[in-house]
């Protein structure tokens, strides 16, 4: 249940408040310029799951190389991993250089300016959809992320915790209609969370929808968007293979090309398990090493943290002759041109780790 308002969130007042306070961020038009549907995409493909703060160098990065779809289309896929690098969720990057393909060869260089047509595209979901549909093209559209949620929530005190109330936020958002600037009205809503109705100590008195907002007349607006209790994230073990040779160079794979970090580069490692023996001998760790060398296990772990599982991995570092051929499906690089390599965080970490030990 949630308790009505007293008077309805008016969609004119909000759009009054950004059209003073927008933000300047590096893929948002200026007021009263088109917007550019390919930077549009491209940062709301990179704002998934990461925050405008770590998105916005490496938006201006893609740019500068891949200054448009055609670009990108034409594009290596490892040459768009290698920039994503350190981003994360890297199926984002394989969807974003498969959806630069398809719009170049199936429609004819332009982004689909409908949310039907967008939801057709590799790597687009029903937000970024509305998102591109709205901002890009002025279409009507309901843009929900996870700041709109919050202003949502609080301004109807939507007890339903989340993710369950996700449909009831959608339907309270899509009521909240303008008679046009739908763009506008997308990102003023983003903007009003991010800088407003922030999840601790929301400037209220600040706030556009202050006098309607139902949490706040409660004096509890800071419980909302009410969430369900967490789950305990599990923990992964297992062992990484860290190869030094006597030059300078270290031996790395790329990942197979589907599944968690596909198509990365990694040091060779093992299975992840939550079973794995963590006290095995350094001759069972070292069974599945990649090449034949006098494998040391390395104190502690290089540790990381996934959406769903926590990772501990074992550093095993061995230390070879130079002329040390690189296994089937591995090579050497230069410990100086590792910075050109598609490393996830993950395993920079283990670089870090296996290299910084004695």
């Amino acid at each position: 249940m949630r308790p009505a308002a007293e008077s309805r969130p008016d969609p004119d007042l909000l759009l009054a408040w950004y059209d003073r306070h927008r933000r300047r961020l590096p893929w948002r038009a200026e007021a009263g310029v088109a917007a550019d549907p390919y930077r549009v995409w491209l940062s709301e493909i990179m704002l998934q799951q990461t925050t405008v703060k770590a998105a916005g160098p490496y938006f201006l990065r893609f740019l500068q190389r891949f200054p448009d779809v055609c670009a990108l289309a034409a594009a290596p896929l490892e040459e768009a991993l290698k920039l994503w690098a350190g981003l994360g969720y890297y199926s984002r990057a394989r969807n974003l250089h498969a959806c630069a393909i398809k719009v170049v060869e199936k429609h004819g260089e332009l982004f689909p300016d409908t949310e039907d047509e967008l939801l057709k595209l590799p790597g687009i979901g029903a937000y970024t959809a509305a998102a591109i549909a709205a901002i890009a093209f002025g279409r009507k559209a309901t843009v929900v992320d996870g700041n709109v949620e919050r202003v949502v929530s609080r301004l109807f005190a939507v007890t339903e915790p989340m993710p369950a109330a996700k449909p009831l936020i959608k339907r309270l958002a899509a009521s909240l209609s303008p008679s046009g600037r739908w763009g506008d009205f997308a990102q003023a809503m983003m903007d009003l969370g991010a800088t407003i109705c922030t999840p601790r100590r929301p400037a209220c008195a600040l706030c556009p929808w202050s006098e309607p907002c139902v949490a706040r007349a409660q004096g509890d607006q800071e419980t909302y968007p009410r969430k369900a209790p967490k789950t305990l994230r599990p923990t992964r073990r297992g062992v990484a293979f860290l190869a030094e040779r006597a030059d300078g160079f270290v031996l790395l794979r790329d990942r197979p090309p589907r599944g968690l970090l596909g198509g990365m580069t990694e040091t060779p490692t093992g299975a992840w398990s939550e079973h794995f023996d963590v006290s095995a001998s350094a001759t069972e760790l070292s069974a599945g090493a990649p090449l034949s060398a006098g494998w040391r296990r390395t104190p502690g772990f290089a540790a990381h943290v996934f959406t769903h599982f926590a990772l501990e991995l074992i550093v095993m570092k061995a230390r070879v002759p130079v002329g040390t051929p690189a296994p089937e499906g591995a090579r050497w690089v230069a410990i100086a041109a590792l910075d050109s390599e598609a490393l996830p965080s993950v395993f920079r970490k283990v670089l870090a780790h296996g290299r910084n030990a004695a």
